[in-house]
């Protein structure tokens, strides 16, 4: 189809589902871009940190009650659902015409999807102020002030309404710029320097890389590849996991560190997992790396200042008995 069609053709809702939260929202994530700067290779699917760049920018959105993602399907982290402009490749306004027709939210956040720093702290300041000041929609800008239509929350009614406007006025979506939706709409904004950074050039691709490796960044960003390889979806203590494998390395072996975290979430996994299973099995498993540390300390030796009682040495527990068996030596 060559023009908007708001929702309501056979088979697809007009309202949020029976039961769902009327403050939740849907995400709706281009990803169908010629990526010319790229020399045309398939941007989403370029890894930074081991993960796409669109499985980061769907993990940014998990919060989301439904994710449509614009683009030919592909492999994903996620389930999402899957649309296409008509034609395909007829820009942005068309993409996201044809992504809104998927969702019933009131409120729809709009990616792009070359984003590799956005996180859902970012995209739930984005809704929190769409909703505190009223306006249409609420927009990442970046370091310069310039506006990010495509990091961005709006209200789905509205988006909905000026589509068939800008549709009818031209006949279609396609090949419109995304500026003539934006000016039509009253719009407030949020500043985030590096969530609003996105991947144009592989001079970016190469800074996205350096930076996730910095120091301060490389554990955050490790743990959250692996979570999405493994197909994990669970926030755990890290600090607590760390200083229990630190305290098992130093206190009994250094191979105790991995091992010992290894069974800790085995052992949560068979409690019926979760954030309290693995809490519960590193708390046993530190008390018992406590315990352990402290009897090579000094104070757990003999003092060495008077006679051990007869055929108990000073590294038996004092409940201790001697073996009487006959063949005991």
């Amino acid at each position: 189809m060559t023009a908007y069609e708001p929702p309501g053709e056979p088979g697809v809702g007009t309202g949020p589902p029976q039961g769902a939260d009327p403050a939740g929202y849907d995400a709706v994530v281009l990803a169908g871009g010629a990526a010319r700067r790229l020399g045309g290779t398939d941007k989403p699917g370029v890894r930074v940190g081991g993960r796409a760049l669109l499985d980061r920018v769907l993990a940014a959105c998990g919060g989301a009650r439904s994710t449509v993602v614009v683009a030919a399907p592909r492999p994903t982290a996620r389930l999402v659902t899957w649309a296409r402009e008509d034609p395909p490749g007829g820009g942005p306004l068309a993409a996201l015409g044809a992504g809104l027709r998927h969702t019933t939210a009131e409120y729809v956040v709009v990616l792009s999807a070359d984003l590799p720093f956005l996180q859902e702290p970012t995209v739930g300041r984005l809704l929190g102020a769409l909703r505190a000041s009223g306006c249409d929609g609420a927009l990442l800008t970046d370091p310069d002030g310039r506006d990010q239509p495509l990091v961005a929350a709006y209200r789905a009614p509205r988006l909905r309404e000026e589509l068939v406007h800008l549709a009818d006025r031209h006949g279609a979506l396609a090949g419109l710029p995304l500026r003539r939706l934006t000016a039509e709409l009253n719009l407030t904004r949020v500043s985030d320097p590096v969530a609003s950074f996105d991947c144009d050039t592989w001079d970016d691709i190469a800074t996205a890389r350096a930076r996730i490796r910095e120091h301060g960044h490389v554990l955050d960003e490790w743990i959250s590849a692996v979570k999405d390889e493994l197909g994990v979806d669970l926030d755990v203590d890290t600090r607590g996991l760390l200083d229990l494998a630190r305290d098992a390395a130093h206190g009994v072996a250094r191979p105790a560190a991995p091992l010992t975290t290894f069974l800790v979430g085995y052992a949560a996994a068979q409690a019926g997992g979760g954030p309290e299973a693995v809490a519960e099995a590193a708390r046993k498993a530190a008390a018992l790396a406590a315990r352990w540390a402290q009897e090579s300390t000094p104070e757990a030796q003999p003092s060495g200042t008077g006679p051990e009682p007869s055929g108990v040495r000073g590294d038996v527990a004092p409940d201790a008995t001697p073996d009487t068996r006959p063949d005991a030596g």
